[in-house]
């Protein structure tokens, strides 16, 4: 059960880079920039949650 959510995780990911991909090449239709929009903002997120995490880990190096 577990192969089968990450290999759906995995599927959703690889189709958000897909469309982030078309988006920027020109002539995505509207549903592929809307993808890549929630991609990117995803990303954005992740990456801001991962920065926060460092920040409150270690402060005192």
């Amino acid at each position: 059960m577990l192969v089968l959510i990450l290999s759906a995780v995995l599927l959703l990911v690889i189709g958000g880079c897909v469309c982030v991909f078309w988006e920027a090449r020109g002539g995505a239709p509207r549903w592929a920039r809307g993808v890549a929009k929630a991609t990117l903002l995803g990303g954005e997120l992740a990456r801001s949650a991962s920065r926060n995490s460092r920040s409150r880990q270690g402060g005192d190096d």
